[in-house]
């Protein structure tokens, strides 16, 4: 169920009360992505760089949207993108390992199991100057 002023629904991005069996959601500019319990992804909303192209994903078990693209962490490891990637967030195939994602204004950053960060895309202010981050541990649930 959306909520809040759905006048600025332009996008399509509040239509989300068809969805079923979600497990977490993000939203990103103008496009809203959902997670599925059977692993699977949904999106609506704005795709004009392909940032709601998620239907192929499957045994993703977290979802993180940026201003326009999409990020998903397989149980595996592993990380897809999709979306707009002229300034290289979607450069994530080669990831492996990740427990964490997240995916900011242009860019994206996964948490490695041995507690270290990678990230990829446009690093204007420093946003992706990681690289020394060391013993990063996600907190307990």
């Amino acid at each position: 169920v959306a909520v809040g002023d759905t006048s600025k629904n332009e996008k399509g991005q509040l239509s989300v009360g068809t969805w079923k069996d979600i497990v977490a959601i993000a939203v990103g500019d103008a496009h809203t992505v959902g997670l599925k319990a059977d692993g699977t992804v949904v999106a609506t909303g704005d795709n004009s760089y392909g940032q709601c192209d998620v239907s192929s994903w499957s045994d993703i078990v977290a979802i993180s949207a940026g201003t326009v693209h999409t990020v998903g962490l397989r149980s595996d490891g592993t990380v897809v993108s999709v979306g707009n990637n002229n300034d290289g967030a979607c450069n994530v195939e080669t990831w492996k390992d990740i427990v964490a994602i997240s995916a900011g204004h242009h860019y994206t950053i996964g948490l490695r199991s041995d507690g270290t960060i990678v990230s990829a895309g446009y690093d204007g202010w420093g946003q992706c100057n990681v690289g020394n981050w060391k013993e990063i541990e996600l907190p307990n649930n």
